[in-house]
């Protein structure tokens, strides 16, 4: 058996906290009220760690880059045929890519009609003022009656999933996740983890909220 580092610690971090800020936007905008300030800081929060999870899908860890899980349609397929390749129990399987890719896209459609939603009460969306009154309408439909359970349902799906693989294909997935590493039989490429990449990480983060908070403030400004 090999001991492989499959996720770096960027990459387990931008999980767990993406998780936890999910779950805030959940209940703070079915909350409603004085809580849709958190709501809103949530969504920058969001939108910061999805603008570092592309950045990191390039340049991070070897198992966290876009490129080592965007497979072929035939390699779907194969797998759903039961006829998965070794390294598909390395990182993210085919259907766990899909899963990955429909997740960050889903949440990508979520923050960025909450940036251009207004709720005719109190709380707006910082681009508001940057587009149309039926662009905002369309946005705010989409945004509370739509998105908010599409995001739900892929939430509930990813957690059936990670209980499938635990009971039935006998695959841990989230202790690899917590601690990083994999228990394998193949001999397969570790993600770098180093102190470096870990500093790397950091500036990117830094970066992706200043952006953020520039989108805010220019929002804000007019």
């Amino acid at each position: 058996m090999h001991t492989i580092r499959v996720w770096d610690l960027p990459t387990r971090l931008f999980h767990w906290l993406l998780a936890a800020c999910v779950i805030g936007l959940v209940v703070t905008g079915s909350a409603g009220g004085t809580w849709m300030n958190g709501h809103l800081r949530l969504g920058y929060a969001v939108l910061t760690l999805l603008l570092f999870r592309l950045v990191w899908g390039f340049i991070g860890g070897h198992w966290s880059r876009f490129g080592s899980f965007l497979h072929a349609p035939s390699s779907v397929g194969a797998y759903l045929r039961g006829r998965a390749r070794p390294e598909h129990s390395v990182g993210h399987s085919p259907l766990g890519a899909l899963s990955v890719f429909a997740l960050l896209l889903i949440l990508a459609a979520q923050v960025g009609t909450g940036l251009v939603s207004d709720d005719e009460i109190a709380f707006f969306g910082p681009l508001v003022r940057f587009v149309s009154g039926d662009t905002v309408a369309l946005a705010t439909a989409y945004h509370t009656k739509v998105g908010k359970f599409i995001v739900m349902a892929l939430v509930l799906l990813h957690v059936a999933a990670i209980l499938f693989y635990k009971l039935v294909k006998k695959q841990g997935l989230v202790r690899p996740m917590v601690v990083g590493d994999k228990q394998l039989a193949l001999d397969a490429p570790s993600a770098r983890d180093t102190a470096l990449t870990r500093m790397l990480a950091l500036v990117v983060l830094g970066l992706c909220a200043a952006a953020v908070a520039w989108l805010v403030r220019l929002g804000n400004a007019f």
